[in-house]
């Protein structure tokens, strides 16, 4: 498999996106953690990627044959969470980070590639964080992002969401050096302007 790039997702990859959070889902199930399987999520998943992709914010990364290995959002800030405090425009938001739960994925930690790949968006706009959320009750995901130098900075509990274990790391840390996800010809991760952010903070409009 030669090595992987990224590249914006296309609207005619949502139903690839899907097969990989039914994947997801289903590997969370057999593990115990219950996620993502609440009546309707899926169809609230679905019309926000198209969403996401829309925006140009849905990267993916496949192997030769165009199969859809893994993805990652990067979102806007989450105004359920971060606060004017947090400096919501001084980071790079994870979103949707999913992998492909397969043998020939084995060996490529895509996860961890991912982050790092985000983290060199991130220094790209001269933004010093990588920043996600995830479920305040899925400790072995908080577990991984831990060990991939993310520092717990708070847990938030809105009565409305089920999210809210939130954390950070250096743009500059890179987990895995010689190993870093580069983006397709002509792609590169698209910025917000500073006005857009601040304005979608201030109006609340979730990420």
């Amino acid at each position: 498999m030669a090595d992987l790039t990224m590249r914006h997702a296309a609207p005619s990859d949502a139903p690839a996106l899907m097969d990989l959070r039914i994947e997801a889902e289903q590997w969370l199930a057999a593990a115990g953690i219950d996620q993502w399987r609440s009546p309707g999520f899926r169809d609230r998943a679905l019309a926000k990627w198209q969403q996401d992709i829309a925006a140009g914010r849905t990267w993916v990364t496949a192997d030769d044959s165009g199969e859809i290995l893994g993805t990652v959002t990067l979102a806007r800030p989450d105004t359920d969470f971060w606060t004017e405090a947090d400096q919501p425009e001084s980071a790079v938001y994870v979103a949707k980070l999913i992998t492909a739960r397969k043998t020939k994925t084995a060996g490529f930690e895509l996860g961890s590639r991912l982050l790092d790949w985000a983290g060199s968006v991130a220094r790209e706009r001269s933004l010093p964080w990588v920043r996600l959320d995830c479920w305040r009750d899925n400790i072995r995901l908080q577990d991984y992002y831990l060990r991939r130098g993310f520092r717990h900075v708070r847990t938030e509990a809105p009565a409305h969401r089920l999210s809210g274990w939130l954390a950070q790391r250096p743009a500059s840390l890179v987990t895995r050096p010689g190993r870093q996800l580069a983006s397709a010809r002509g792609e590169r991760g698209k910025e917000l302007p500073q006005a857009q952010v601040k304005s979608e903070v201030a109006s609340g409009t979730p990420g």
